[in-house]
């Protein structure tokens, strides 16, 4: 019998020691191996940014194909299962194919070192050029100077979503120095659209801009989106947009429904594309409204979210948009990792929570305990204990509250974990 997908992935964590470490020598290298498909797949948009990066990517998707575009996508991580990260024609990647592309890959490598991302980014590139399509959406993993997605010469279009503080470790300590990094996939003479920026940021994107010749779509200067009255409104050279507010829910996505309409707009696409954007988009783990599935049912009257955000700016975008929700108790189930900013995670959010339950990821070596993420919320001001699990949280929320608000928050991984066990 043949290995599955899943036996081929696990392999392949073995092939590097370090789960992150920058560099395109690698993906070069196993790329020319296989016939450099990276040039030869449909016109490329790609996106850098520490937030915002998939529901953007999802929103000018849904503009795409609204108008009957065939589109590739790549995205990561994934949340319950491998496959969603590669988007064939606008289809999840099949067991039958993921499994021949990787063995491919792995043939092509031939045992030499190689980190599990930049594997299987090749394989995506394979099947890029394999299956027609009109369009390839690619979302950077991690940074964009050194991320084994920026191998595309001559991408259509790049997009920098907002920039803050993440993965300082690998990126720099400074928002001007992430930014160089997210900046590193701007093109020679490629229009680069920029979302919201702090202007330390700004100064370096620009600056990288000029210095490539690559025509700037900025927010507040070629562009710019706002909410009023209720509605979305989008203002570039070419004139207004009256489109209703997104989809996907939160204030923030505002923004990025206006990097997304940018993009398209500079596609050519019309104003039916970009209603499509803002109303067609579908993000998981992105303030996600669970009503379905083993959680929901024990605890049914509860109001139940799902949120996969885990620095200071998405503790940021999950406290505006509790704030914009009808008034209700709100409690938080929270798993974090402990390479994250858990205090700067936090403080935005104690203004809207009620009490907090901390856990820990399940099978995740880097959780953070559930004690160590109690006492940030402690000393953010929120009121804290910890719970064995999130059923058990969920329990004795729905107990003393049995139609609260609760929002399982803190990190990807724990929001795929939900994903995977609420069916």
């Amino acid at each position: 019998m043949s290995a599955t997908s899943d036996v081929i992935l696990e392999r392949m964590m073995t092939l590097h020691p370090k789960v992150i470490d920058l560099t395109l020598g690698r993906v070069e290298r196993l790329l020319a191996a296989l016939g450099n498909p990276e040039r030869s797949i449909p016109p490329v948009v790609h996106i850098a940014g520490t937030n915002g990066k998939g529901s953007t990517q999802a929103m000018i998707r849904a503009g795409l194909e609204a108008g009957g575009d065939r589109v590739h996508a790549y995205t990561s991580p994934h949340l319950a299962r491998f496959h969603e990260r590669i988007r064939l024609s606008g289809e999840l990647i099949s067991e039958e194919l993921l499994t021949a592309l990787l063995d491919e890959c792995v043939g092509a490598n031939g045992g030499e070192e190689i980190t599990f991302f930049e594997i299987t980014t090749c394989a995506a590139f394979l099947g890029f050029q394999r299956v027609p399509a009109d369009w390839t959406l690619l979302e950077v993993g991690l940074g964009g100077r050194l991320d084994a997605t920026n191998v595309v010469d001559r991408p259509r279009l790049t997009i920098i979503t907002p920039v803050s503080m993440d993965h300082e470790a690998f990126l720099g300590d400074t928002i001007a120095k992430i930014a160089g990094e997210k900046a590193g996939i701007i093109k020679r003479g490629v229009p680069v659209i920029v979302g919201p920026q702090a202007p330390d940021g700004l100064a370096v994107i620009e600056a990288k801009a000029a210095a490539l010749g690559a025509p700037l779509w900025a927010f507040g200067q070629q562009w710019n989106v706002w909410e009023e009255r209720g509605r979305l409104v989008y203002q570039d050279e070419n004139g207004l947009l009256d489109l209703p507010l997104p989809n996907l829910p939160g204030p923030h996505q505002v923004q990025n429904a206006g990097a997304a309409i940018a993009a398209l707009r500079l596609l050519g696409r019309d104003e039916a594309a970009c209603q499509a954007a803002v109303t067609r988009a579908y993000w998981p783990a992105r303030m996600q409204r669970l009503r379905h599935g083993p959680l929901v049912d024990l605890a049914p009257k509860v109001e139940l979210w799902l949120d996969g955000g885990h620095n200071p700016a998405g503790g940021e975008a999950v406290a505006a948009t509790l704030a914009r929700m009808p008034a209700r108790e709100t409690h938080l189930i929270c798993g974090m990792l402990n390479t994250k900013d858990v205090a700067g995670y936090m403080r935005p959010l104690a203004p809207q929570v009620t009490r907090l339950h901390a856990v820990s990821i399940p099978g995740e070596k880097n959780t953070l305990p559930a004690e160590v993420t109690r006492d940030a919320a402690l000393a953010a001001g929120i009121r804290a204990v910890t719970a064995g699990s999130v059923a058990e949280a969920l329990t004795a929320i729905a107990a003393g509250s049995p139609e609260a608000r609760v929002l399982i928050c803190g990190s990807l991984y724990l929001a795929g974990t939900v994903l995977r066990e609420n069916g």
